[in-house]
């Protein structure tokens, strides 16, 4: 297999779930969509971004070798990352903004609250980066 679709991987990932989770944002808050661009949402990004190149390694190198063991792991790092991490970043958000408004003083930016993926929003993720991954396999494979 040609190394270019490795490097390709995780940018069409990242550009179809970017896609679609704008379009699902579309569908459901109308001209709010555009304010809602960014971290969490259905699919999850990162989750794409990382399973769609690790689908194509166990692909083409097999689901054995030593480079989809590497790939699996960065996925399972990110997609903890991507859940736990982030979701607590959230939560601290919404506790500092809580006290940042009953303070007197002059209101400081509000702090983006909406911080990580439930696990649908995970598992939507990893059916497209494993979709896409096939995809990409059959088209350069």
């Amino acid at each position: 297999m040609v190394v270019l679709p490795y490097f390709l991987a995780p940018l069409i990932g990242w550009f179809v779930s970017g896609v679609l989770k704008f379009a699902i944002n579309y569908i459901r808050f109308g001209k709010e969509a555009k304010q809602r661009v960014g971290n969490g949402g259905f699919p999850s990004t990162h989750t794409t971004v990382v399973t769609t190149p690790s689908m194509l390694i166990g692909l083409s190198e097999g689901f054995n070798s030593p480079m989809f063991a590497l790939a699996a792991a960065v996925t399972f790092i990110v997609i903890i990352d991507a859940t736990g991490l982030r979701r607590a970043v959230g939560r601290h958000a919404v506790a500092i903004n809580l006290m940042t408004s009953d303070s007197s003083a002059v209101q400081p930016t509000k702090l983006r609250e909406s911080m990580g993926h439930t696990r649908l929003e995970i598992v939507g993720g990893l059916l497209l980066g494993i979709l896409l991954g096939y995809l990409l396999y059959g088209i350069a494979g």
